[in-house]
């Protein structure tokens, strides 16, 4: 099996790659309107503001929408079934991000799950990925 290919990152997608290999996922935030965005974009779609800061966000939310993929066309990623997935965090409502769901069978994944950030090392960069969290531990 190849292995992995990681991501190319650009001069606008630069800041989210370099908070991730730190362990942190970091989200653009317009300082125009406040509108958190995901994936990065040169402006804000809300109020068209190119001026952004890069904040933290927590990380913890709930799967809005998956796909479990059987069959995948890029090497690396052509083991096991895995999960992609929405996730809806609660920094801003709308706000999402993308990723794998982990650490579940790819069947017990759920619109609605509790999951939370963690952070898959390839080389010198990491992928943002999430697994599932017991109702009891969100906070």
């Amino acid at each position: 099996m190849a292995s992995k290919p990681l991501p190319q990152p650009t001069e606008l997608t630069a800041p989210y790659w370099r908070a991730a290999a730190e362990g942190r996922l970091a989200l653009q935030h317009c300082r125009g309107c406040g509108r958190w965005i995901h994936f990065p974009e040169p402006r804000c779609a809300e109020c068209g503001s190119d001026q952004f800061d890069w904040n933290e966000v927590s990380g913890r939310g709930t799967v809005a929408t998956f796909s479990i993929v059987h069959r995948s066309f890029v090497a690396g990623f052509d083991g096991e079934p895995y999960v992609i997935a929405w996730i809806d965090l609660p920094e801003q409502p709308g706000l999402r991000v993308f990723g794998n769901v982990t650490g579940c069978a790819p069947e017990a994944v759920r619109i609605g799950m509790p999951v939370e950030l963690w952070f898959e090392r390839r080389g010198d960069m990491a992928m943002p990925n999430f697994r599932m969290i017991e109702r009891g531990e969100q906070e």
